[in-house]
């Protein structure tokens, strides 16, 4: 099993670097830099009878070297210099999905609030900003107990953020990060990992529903086990009037080196060997049945479509719709 292995302090430190984030310019001449003003919060699109809204909770640096840690570190240095990113950090972007679907609102993950990076903790304002009023949420899913996914459940009193919702976890999930004397046994950099899992499904005002593969949340809005990158890792099938969309959560992070490279896996897949096994079980069903998908960490706001070429794939970013 490979745990991943920046600490919190430098994830903070990398952080802080993300304003000045670029390359020196023989190595990324086509770099671009961080806006004066701000960027998009949201973005929307239709699928068959649902709506979807894509929410930014901002984004986090952290290490390049954590991509693709069963390759040969220069093989990975030249695909993402080839591919014009910078080959010292890793850019995430952060897109929560909001589905209104029939008489629900479901929310894809809650964010990392106030606890993790100061890059990312944007949901709630960007929420409203989108025009979509926090309490009128009904089901709030989990792909995942790590931080960015999941801190942001608590509010100022430690008490359920959404207290009106329903709150879905698989049950995989839900059992290893509450398995007795998880942080003791765990690495010294992944303790406070536990830790703050542990305090985000404990949170009061959130009962929660532990759910398993193919459980349907609401009408059109069902589960996926996607093991790997966490024990009991789940991502969201959503159909609607002949219309399919998978919210990926982190099954699939990276949106150029895991479809080049479906057979590399990072360091923050905590099974790796699963984790390879999983993305190309999407990987096929998405590029066969020409399935719209949605990237967790993808660039924003992260929604395309998985085109197979030969052996490997291509993430092909979806042209944005404009109202007429």
């Amino acid at each position: 099993m490979s745990h991943f292995k920046p600490s919190r302090r430098e994830l903070l430190k990398l952080s802080a670097m993300a304003p000045a984030f670029a390359l020196p310019a023989s190595t990324a001449p086509a770099m671009i830099t961080a806006p004066a003003g701000d960027n998009p919060s949201h973005f929307r699109f239709g699928l068959g009878d649902a709506q979807i809204t894509v929410i930014s909770d901002g984004f986090l640096v952290t290490p390049a070297s954590g991509l693709g840690v069963n390759a040969d570190p220069a093989e990975v240095q030249a695909f993402l210099a080839a591919h014009y990113l910078p080959t010292d950090t890793s850019l995430s972007h952060t897109n929560h999905i909001v589905i209104d679907i029939g008489e629900a609102r479901v929310l894809v993950d809650v964010g990392s609030g106030d606890r993790f990076l100061q890059t990312a903790g944007r949901l709630m304002p960007n929420l409203e900003s989108a025009g979509i009023d926090p309490a009128t949420i009904t089901h709030v899913i989990i792909t995942h107990a790590h931080p960015d996914h999941i801190w942001g459940i608590r509010d100022e009193f430690d008490e359920a953020i959404l207290p009106d919702a329903q709150y879905f976890i698989g049950a995989a999930e839900h059992d290893f990060w509450l398995q007795d004397g998880l942080a003791a046994s765990s690495p010294a950099e992944m303790q406070q990992f536990v830790v703050g899992a542990v305090n985000s499904l404990n949170v009061e005002g959130a009962d929660w529903t532990l759910v398993q593969d193919g459980q349907e949340i609401c009408p059109g809005v069902t589960m996926i086990a996607t093991p790997g990158h966490t024990p009991g890792h789940m991502s969201v099938h959503v159909e609607s009037g002949g219309q399919q969309m998978i919210a990926l959560g982190d099954s699939m992070s990276h949106a150029y080196t895991n479809f080049a490279h479906p057979d590399w896996f990072n360091g923050f897949d905590m099974d790796g060997a699963q984790t390879v096994a999983t993305r190309q079980t999407l990987l096929d069903r998405a590029a066969e049945d020409r399935i719209t998908v949605v990237g967790y960490h993808f660039p924003f706001p992260g929604v395309g479509h998985v085109l197979r070429e030969g052996g490997t794939y291509r993430f092909l970013p979806a042209l944005w719709q404009f109202k007429g």
